[in-house]
């Protein structure tokens, strides 16, 4: 049988791709890269090129496979593609750890690195190579045999756990919806949102109004409906996902995994004489120790909780005063808050989407990135896709193309919710010489066109996709040729979000929005008092969002720096206790928040969430340097991109940060970009 996944392809053959091709490929890739490799230990190759650029080369085919298998079966979920893919997810992870605890490779690369070609190798190089040897401790190259086989096998579990917890959150999701046949139950629901109900129910067979948990279905019953009763409704389905309680309780229950896999991963760490997962995280990322992240979280909160505080009183007194409300529960908040917006500033969410299609929004966000990096996005055609929402496009400087992505916007079934930037190519030097382009997945859960309506986005919708796509361009704008520190990879983690989070300012900006605007019928950008309404809306309850994240990083970070699964509960109780000290708005005592924690549980971020947080500190002082100096400065962009962008992870984050400010980064920036200083 032909397999597309062991062809040669400058990029995925999307469509040919099934998922009888997964487990045979990637075993073939597995075992021929552990042959490889054996042969060029076996023939005592211990120099950068004959070793270490060809162990880069053999990982790489793995990946070319394995990248665009991992992304459909987040984008394209289906049963045969899930099965195959847990399939591989072991011996993926095996394969990997097998290589970390290699002793001839570990000893290998330690002589290259006290070797006189250490000297002559590139930044890059020396980066990557240092990085190797610090991931061979982090992968027990130190333990024995037996501790060596017990740290491998857990690394294999936990690749197994997290993405059962991710298939339990998609399912879970995806089994709950409701028909509504009245109208009348549906008061106040914006007319775009009763039509993409609509049309979902037409497309399912059902007359009426159809509802999920996808958030284009969610969040507006939320924000806007004055049906009470079902905005409690579906605040209960949608914060008691794939747990024990709730409309499917029990039934994608994610409780004993999050056990497990906080265990699993206690348990490595201190197999590795770590205090505990936490402190084993940050081996890799810029914060230097766990009482730094703490001082940190604890600082923030410390100066946004009180005006959070006042923020949370105003839209009771309001809920009261408007509404005769008493009471104000976790369902009624963001609606409330919306009325109080609306009347506070004259603009409303919905009232802002006809101005920011999406086709539009895009052209601006490429012009912003050619008046500060002169580069030009084109979309290309006849590239293989996943799905026919998908568009592909060409990054081009000086008419050459130098990276490529593929950008789904749309909300669907059998995708998973979020936003989120992958890599599907690192830019790298190939054994043959040639160079490999970076090459990018963008993916949103925004909603689609409706009838003869394109795609209309919020304001927050805008924003999101600028900043998936400032992670875009940190992969893509590399100039590194080194995959292991090309692009993202090898960028300590609580600097990653740097870029991503420094696009979303220019979502703000009058100069910028002139053209990321456009009324979806006339073209019009955004009138002048709209404009100034939104910017002036900008930091509304803005300490009120700021300790909702922290209440997520401070939950994160004590739970891998505490967790005992001795104690019974303790995962609620951690969190109970976080709110405690954190939280502004009453939590509902059904809430299920950690069991569809993707982030830390199905995803990378484990004792990592407060990088947000960390990493909107350094870019809202870049962002400073931008204002002062001009937001479409092109030196400011050329150093932007020089020290930041193009070196991806070959520099440290704190020199790298240092270069373009000239000094260490201040929490004193954000606090004034949120308003709260």
């Amino acid at each position: 049988m032909q397999n597309p996944l062991l062809d040669k392809n400058e990029l995925p053959p999307f469509g040919s791709i099934k998922a009888e091709h997964v487990v045979p490929a990637i075993k073939k890739l597995i075992d021929d890269g552990r042959d490889e490799i054996d042969a060029l230990l076996d023939a005592g190759k211990n120099n950068w090129h004959e070793l270490v650029e060809v162990v880069e080369e053999v990982n790489d085919r793995l990946s070319q496979a394995y990248s665009p298998v991992s992304h459909m079966n987040s984008v394209v979920n289906t049963a045969e593609l899930r099965d195959a893919y847990n399939e591989i997810l072991p011996l993926v992870s095996a394969y990997h750890t097998e290589l970390g605890q290699n002793k001839r490779l570990f000893d290998a690369y330690l002589a290259i690195s006290k070797s006189d070609e250490f000297e002559t190798l590139d930044i890059s190089q020396k980066k990557a190579l240092e990085n190797a040897i610090r991931d061979f401790h982090l992968s027990g190259i130190d333990l024995s045999d037996a501790d060596q086989q017990h740290f491998s096998d857990i690394s294999k579990r936990l690749s197994e756990l997290s993405s059962q917890f991710s298939d339990n959150v998609l399912d879970a999701t995806m089994a709950w919806s409701k028909l509504i046949t009245d109208r009348g139950e549906l008061p106040g629901l914006p007319q775009s949102s009763l039509n993409a109900a609509a049309q979902l129910a037409e497309q399912k067979g059902h007359k009426g109004y159809l509802f999920t948990l996808d958030f284009p279905s969610y969040f507006p019953v939320l924000g806007y409906c004055e049906n009470r009763k079902l905005r409690q409704e579906m605040y209960e389905a949608y914060v008691t996902r794939a747990s024990d309680k709730g409309p499917n309780a029990g039934e994608f229950d994610n409780s004993a995994l999050m056990i497990e896999i906080l265990s699993l991963k206690q348990e490595q760490a201190a197999l590795l004489g770590f205090a505990n997962f936490a402190e084993m995280s940050l081996a890799t990322k810029m914060a230097h120790d766990t009482s730094q992240v703490s001082e940190f979280l604890n600082d923030l909160a410390a100066k946004a909780k009180p005006k959070a505080v006042v923020e949370f009183a105003e839209i009771c007194d309001f809920a009261l005063e408007k509404f005769g409300a008493e009471i104000v529960e976790a369902w009624d908040v963001s609606f409330y808050a919306e009325k109080l917006k609306e009347e506070k500033f004259n603009v409303s969410e919905e009232a802002l989407k006809p101005y920011f299609p999406a086709n539009t929004v895009l052209k601006g966000m490429f012009e912003v990135v050619h008046r500060l990096f002169d580069i030009d996005v084109r979309e290309s055609q006849g590239v293989e896709t996943w799905h026919e929402d998908v568009k592909t496009y060409d990054v081009v400087r000086d008419e050459s193309v130098i990276a490529r992505f593929y950008l789904d916007l749309y909300a669907r079934e059998n995708k998973q919710g979020g936003a989120w930037m992958d890599d599907c190519r690192a830019r790298r030097i190939t054994a043959d010489g040639g160079l490999q382009l970076p090459v990018a997945y963008l993916t949103c859960n925004f909603s689609g066109p409706v009838g003869h309506v394109p795609a209309l986005l919020t304001h927050d919708e805008v924003v999101t996709l600028f900043h998936e796509f400032g992670h875009g361009l940190h992969h893509m704008m590399t100039r590194v040729e080194c995959a292991s520190v090309s692009g993202i990879n090898g960028v300590a983690w609580d600097a990653v979000e740097l870029p991503s989070q420094l696009m979303e300012n220019w979502c703000w900006q009058p100069e910028a929005l002139a053209f990321i605007s456009g009324h979806y019928k006339t073209a019009e950008p955004l009138p002048a008092e709209m404009l100034d309404n939104m910017i002036a809306a900008k930091n509304f309850q803005s300490a009120m969002m700021t300790v909702r994240q922290l209440e997520f990083s401070s939950f994160d970070f004590v739970l891998h720096s505490d967790f005992d699964p001795a104690v019974d509960g303790q995962i609620l109780q951690i969190l109970d206790k976080v709110r405690e000290s954190v939280a502004v708005v009453p939590a509902a005592k059904f809430n299920r928040f950690p069991h569809a924690f993707s982030h830390i549980f199905g995803g990378g971020y484990a004792a990592g969430y407060y990088s947000y947080k960390w990493a909107e500190v350094l870019s809202a002082d870049v962002f400073e340097k931008f204002e002062s100096e001009g937001i479409f400065n092109r030196q400011t962009g050329e150093k932007y991109l020089s020290c930041i962008l193009e070196v991806g992870g070959s520099v440290d984050a704190m020199e790298m940060f240092v270069a373009f400010r000239g000094r260490e980064p201040q929490v004193e920036a954000l606090l004034r970009q949120d308003g709260i200083l």
